[in-house]
């Protein structure tokens, strides 16, 4: 009988294994995670102006092209907003800029002496939330600016942001609500600069309202991004920043550790490698001057760095 009973549980091994074999790779769960996309979903959020946006839509763009599938959660807001965003997983990255995030997440702002890519960068590795990280940064800089126009700057003869300490308690800044309360804004002019304006306008942040509003001279005084096309088009004056209140300005990812893997890094790096400040500053102009939308201009981008 012990003979007949293992001759019968072999017969048995043997109909499992072929059953097994006939259900073929569909039903075999190892050879199912191999059909699976290797590079996940991931969700690209941005902050509420163009240039964050842009950015967004080329980061997306860039992962699709590797078979990622992509969710877009864009306009979200100032960095305040986004960054809780990016913790609770509502968005798993979105474009950074290594100086003011760096400002915004170090108590008291930038440390002191800190103000090359290279420093700011080993710097910020230090600072980031938990679960999170950044990828390579682009030489891509566009910096927060105090620019005004030329009249104002040959009125006041003003040069850098030095000269603005004895006349801003006669003047009006724009830029967007956030700036009150940041280090790199309102804060960090008076301790690093004893710059006090005469009044705050909330607009926005470096975008179309307190372009419109400087060169309208609604405000004497506004928070522009360094890559807007208006500074040039509209012949104003970026004051200097001597004491490096704004620190490098690079253009870097920022992810969730999570939902990183190395599809999703090797695209973002070699993008990262392809992005200048003045390509960048050349396809922002397509979205604020020529009114092309993000997602066209984002395409003509990445098919002439050829990584579509």
């Amino acid at each position: 009988m012990s003979r007949i009973r293992t001759i019968g549980a072999a017969i048995a091994g043997i109909s499992l294994a072929l059953s097994v074999a006939a259900c073929g790779a569909d039903s075999d769960p190892l050879a199912e995670d191999t059909t699976k996309p290797t590079a996940g979903t991931v969700t690209v959020g941005s902050a509420n102006f163009a240039e964050s946006e842009l950015l967004a839509e080329i980061y997306s763009q860039t992962l699709e092209a590797k078979g990622v599938t992509v969710k877009r959660q864009f306009n979200i807001g100032a960095r305040e907003l986004y960054l809780k965003a990016l913790q609770d997983g509502s968005i798993d990255l979105l474009p950074e800029y290594n100086g003011a995030l760096l400002a915004s997440l170090s108590t008291g702002g930038v440390p002191e002496g800190v103000s090359s890519p290279t420093d700011v960068l080993a710097a910020l590795k230090k600072v980031l939330p938990a679960g999170t990280e950044v990828l390579e940064q682009s030489a891509a800089e566009d910096k927060d600016t105090l620019t005004v126009t030329s009249a104002t700057a040959t009125k006041y003869k003003l040069a850098s942001i030095e000269d603005l300490k004895a006349v801003a308690p006669t003047l009006k800044v724009g830029a967007g609500p956030e700036f009150q309360e940041r280090h790199q804004g309102l804060k960090g002019l008076e301790s690093v600069y004893g710059v006090k304006f005469k009044e705050f306008k909330a607009l926005d942040a470096g975008g179309p309202l307190t372009m419109k509003a400087l060169v309208d001279g609604d405000i004497d005084v506004g928070n522009i991004f360094s890559t807007d096309s208006g500074i040039a088009t509209n012949k104003l004056v970026v004051l200097q920043d001597p004491k490096n209140l704004y620190t490098s300005q690079n253009v870097i990812p920022l992810i969730r550790t999570a939902a990183n893997n190395t599809t999703v890094s090797g695209a973002l790096n070699a993008l990262s490698a392809k992005l200048t400040t003045e390509n960048l500053t050349t396809y922002l102009a397509k979205v604020q001057v020529d009114k092309q939308d993000s997602a066209t201009v984002a395409k003509a981008f990445l098919t002439e760095a050829g990584l579509l």
